[in-house]
C-alpha cells in the first residue's frame, strides 16, 4: 500500500513536457521514472477530462460532455471511493474540482479552504482565476502534505492552460512555463519521494498553436504520464500505450482500495 500524488497540469502537451521539463526528463533518462504517452479521451476539454480521469469513464458514460455542465459527479470517483475506504484525501486545485466532488455551485467564501472529513475532498485549497500562480498553488499542496499526510492528493495547476490559451502552444511563453513548472516541482518531488509517495505527473488535454483545445488532433489530445516510485525503479521512456481510463483504477490499486465495477479498464504496470 502506498500514498499517491497526482499532478494534473492543465493543458500540458506530451511533446512540450518531454522537450522542456528537464528534471522529469532526468528521472526518465536515469530510469528512475517511467514516461508514458497518452492519447487523451474526448472532448479534449477540462471538466469532462477531470471527471474521466477521476471516474475511469469516457464522457458519454459519466455525462459531463462539456465545460458548461456544472453538477456534482454521480459516478464512483477517486475522492469518494478513497474517503469512504477510511483514507485521507486532499486537493490544491481549480474550483471546478470542488464543484465536481464537494459542493455545487462553488461558494468562494465557504469553499475556498475546507478541512472536513465528511467531504469527498477532505482537505481542499481551491482557486478561481486561470492566472493564479502555479508556484503559490504548489506551496499550498506542500503544506497540505506536511499537515495531513493525505493518502491521495491532487495538485492541479492552471499555468500551462493559461499561457497556451493566451499565447498559443508554439510560443516562448507556453514553452518557458513548462520549464518553470518543472523547476518548481523538482525540490517538492524530491521531498515527496523521500516521504514514500508515488507521484504521477500528467495533463488533462493538450492545446494547439491557436491556443485552442476541445478537438481531436494530436496537439489537443496527447499528454504525458510521468510515473515516479519511491523505490527509484523506473522503465524510462515506454512505448506502451496507456489510457486515461486506466488512471483511476491504477491509483486505487496502489492505495489498496477496492476498484468499483464501473472502472472497467485495467490498472497499468507500475
Amino acid at each position: 500500500m502506498h500514498k499517491v500524488i497526482l499532478v494534473l497540469s492543465d493543458a500540458l502537451r506530451y511533446d512540450i513536457a518531454k522537450a522542456n521539463m528537464g528534471y522529469l526528463g532526468h528521472l526518465v533518462e536515469k530510469r528512475l521514472a517511467t514516461l508514458y504517452r497518452i492519447s487523451g479521451e474526448l472532448p479534449s476539454m477540462s471538466r469532462p477530462m477531470y471527471e474521466t480521469i477521476h471516474t475511469g469513464l469516457p464522457s458519454h458514460e459519466h455525462g459531463l460532455v462539456a465545460n458548461s455542465i456544472n453538477r456534482l459527479s454521480n459516478k464512483p470517483n477517486l475522492f469518494q471511493v478513497i474517503s469512504q475506504a477510511g483514507k485521507v484525501t486532499a486537493a490544491a486545485a481549480y474550483y471546478w474540482f470542488s464543484e465536481l466532488y464537494n459542493r455545487s455551485p462553488y461558494n468562494p467564501i465557504e469553499d475556498r479552504e475546507v478541512d472536513n472529513p465528511s467531504l469527498p475532498i477532505q482537505h481542499g485549497r481551491f482557486y478561481e482565476t486561470d492566472e493564479y500562480p502555479d508556484r503559490e498553488l504548489f506551496a499550498s499542496a506542500a503544506n497540505l502534505i506536511r499537515r495531513f499526510t493525505p493518502d491521495y492528493l491532487l495538485l492541479h495547476p492552471m499555468g500551462m492552460d493559461y499561457h497556451g490559451e493566451t499565447y498559443g502552444s508554439d510560443s516562448k511563453e507556453y514553452r518557458s512555463h513548462a520549464v518553470h513548472q518543472d523547476a518548481w516541482l523538482a525540490p517538492l518531488i524530491q521531498d515527496w519521494i523521500q516521504n514514500g509517495y508515488i507521484i504521477l505527473v500528467s495533463g488533462d488535454h493538450g492545446i494547439n498553436s491557436d491556443g485552442i483545445h476541445g478537438g481531436t488532433t494530436r496537439e489537443q489530445r496527447e499528454v504525458p504520464l510521468f510515473c515516479i516510485h519511491p523505490s527509484g525503479k523506473g522503465m524510462g521512456e515506454s512505448d506502451v500505450a496507456v489510457s486515461q481510463l486506466q488512471v483511476a483504477p491504477t491509483i486505487l490499486k496502489l492505495l489498496d482500495v477496492p476498484i468499483p465495477s464501473t472502472m472497467k479498464s485495467p490498472p497499468f504496470a507500475f
